[in-house]
């Protein structure tokens, strides 16, 4: 559970005040819509793009935003979290609030102008699950015939190799160019396309599995790719591009509301390819509305003096730049293998 020590510390009692009656709302919901983390037996992989995080375009968020935030995290044993901007502070904080046994791995900072100076990260509960030592940022490569080098993606995926009991897991997460606010730009698609064929056919080169002997390469199985590929709908050209290369969203999530605020579009997605092992989808999944609980509509009110502060945005965008303007997305895998293998020596 996330450190509340440092609720003493808000000065004005009035946030103070807002802050614990929202986390006393936030916490029984959580516990209510996400199946409980266990020691050793599940994994709760989560995604969330989470705002600017934290640009300050409307004001840098405050404490209570945090808490909020944290509390959400805590519920996941690892989260692959989208558009951390410029600076480590957000994370650094995260860390303090949810325990020195968290851990976070980021990229550098997407430069030019369709990369809008993001980093993206992976935020990991050391308790449950371990870092292999696979990090990078994947670089499209020139296909075989192609007459020219591809353009590289507006910020480039990120991948890394975690294990999580029986389980060895290579997770590659991305936020998708958006482009124009149409269901298929262009642009969006060719990233989508490029991005799951590349990893499709590369899979066992990319693999955190260990190597158990020279020159037996690692096993390519349980590559899972998570974060905001802005598609619109499922059954867009965008997701047939998925699943085109491989890659399957487990059932689970086909059935789950979009992942923005108005929940009709379904940007966020976590898909695996292929085959999974050691790693069992258990039939839960979802995304969670945060709204429902804190920074809710009856109580823009309390949010005036802060909102007088930078002006310029009503309170449901205003809200978003506090939170997000995506909800978390998450999925329960079981990790205890352990019977199954047993069975299998007989």
């Amino acid at each position: 559970m996330p450190y509340y020590a440092g609720l003493k510390q808000i000065e004005d009692t009035d946030v103070r005040r807002r802050t614990i009656d929202g986390l006393k709302r936030l916490r029984p919901a959580l516990a209510a819509a996400i199946p409980p983390r266990t020691a050793t037996d599940t994994l709760l992989l989560a995604t969330w793009n989470i705002r600017e995080f934290d640009s300050g375009k409307y004001g840098y968020r405050d404490d209570e935003a945090y808490y909020y935030i944290a509390e959400i995290l805590s519920r996941f044993d690892l989260i692959a979290i989208q558009e951390v901007r410029s600076g480590l502070y957000p994370l650094q904080r995260l860390q303090r609030i949810l325990g020195s046994w968290w851990d976070f791995l980021v990229t550098d900072v997407t430069l030019g102008t369709s990369g809008n100076a993001e980093r993206m990260a992976y935020l990991y509960d050391r308790r449950k699950v371990s870092f292999t030592g696979l990090a990078a940022e994947l670089v499209l490569a020139k296909e075989k015939g192609a007459p020219e080098e591809p353009v590289q993606m507006a910020r480039s995926p990120y991948i890394a190799g975690f294990r999580a009991g029986w389980a060895y897991l290579t997770l590659a997460t991305v936020h998708i160019y958006y482009g124009k606010s149409v269901a298929v730009d262009p642009r969006r698609l060719a990233e989508i396309t490029a991005f799951a064929r590349t990893l499709a056919k590369h899979a066992g080169k990319l693999s955190g599995a260990p190597q158990y002997a020279p020159g037996i390469p690692p096993e390519p199985g349980n590559l899972i790719v998570l974060g905001d590929f802005n598609i619109f709908n499922r059954n867009d050209v965008t997701m047939e591009a998925m699943t085109r290369a491989g890659f399957a969203v487990p059932e689970a999530l086909q059935a789950v509301p979009g992942s923005n605020v108005d929940k009709n579009k379904h940007y966020d997605q976590i898909a695996y390819l292929s085959r999974l092992a050691h790693l069992t989808p258990t039939g839960k999944a979802g995304v969670f509305d945060f709204y429902e609980h804190v920074y809710r509509i009856e109580d823009e009110a309390a949010y005036a003096r802060q909102r007088a502060a930078k002006p310029g945005r009503g309170f449901k965008d205003w809200r978003t730049y506090r939170m997000s303007d995506h909800l978390p997305m998450w999925v329960e895998f079981g990790i205890d293998d352990g019977d199954a293998y047993l069975d299998g020596l007989e």
